[in-house]
């Protein structure tokens, strides 16, 4: 029996936190097309049904482990993030509001779901799930380690996953904490 849109996003999300070893206070970003998911060519066909299946899974997730939720927006709003204010205290929100054709269904789904929402242009995250090939590299933390995960489709597209880790610096006599090469922080 194939599963749900839901389930395979909750299997993802829970395996991507996992193996990445995210921890509360971290971020997750994810970029998704809903066209891809649904069996259509990015941007052609916004598919609000998947993207409530897709946010609620991945909400409930991270919510219940402390690990923030940042959610691309397509190219039309120039790939910016929606995410909850807390999560980002300090920083300088655009003043935009995301819709299926103009941000996409998946960022709508946020905007409209998050207890205190705000859109910036860039964030930095610790890890990442890209759903459908929107390219979300530009919201990681450098340095992005691509992820191999047994759960990689979502309906009808690919699903890539990344996490980050600090550079190592400092050339052949410095002194790296192997440990925090495999961490998120």
């Amino acid at each position: 029996m194939k599963k749900t849109i839901y389930e395979q996003t909750k299997e993802i999300i829970t395996e991507l936190c996992e193996k990445a070893e995210l921890k509360s206070g971290n971020i997750v970003v994810i970029g998704c097309s809903t066209s891809e998911v649904s069996g259509y060519d990015i941007g052609t066909n916004s598919n609000v049904d998947a993207a409530t299946q897709i946010f609620k899974a991945l909400y409930e997730y991270t919510k219940g482990k402390g690990i923030y939720l940042a959610v691309q927006c397509c190219e039309h709003l120039n790939r910016a993030i929606v995410t909850e204010r807390e999560a980002v205290p300090y920083a300088e929100p655009v003043n935009v509001i995301p819709k299926p054709k103009a941000g996409g269904s998946l960022a709508t789904e946020a905007y409209n779901n998050f207890s205190n929402p705000v859109v910036l242009e860039e964030i930095k995250a610790d890890a990442g799930l890209d759903i459908g090939f929107t390219l979300i590299g530009m919201h990681l933390k450098k340095v992005a380690i691509p992820m191999r995960l047994e759960n990689n489709v979502i309906g009808e597209t690919m699903v890539v996953a990344a996490r980050t880790r600090p550079k190592l610096i400092g050339g052949a006599r410095a002194i790296h904490d192997e440990e925090s090469e495999h961490k998120c922080d």
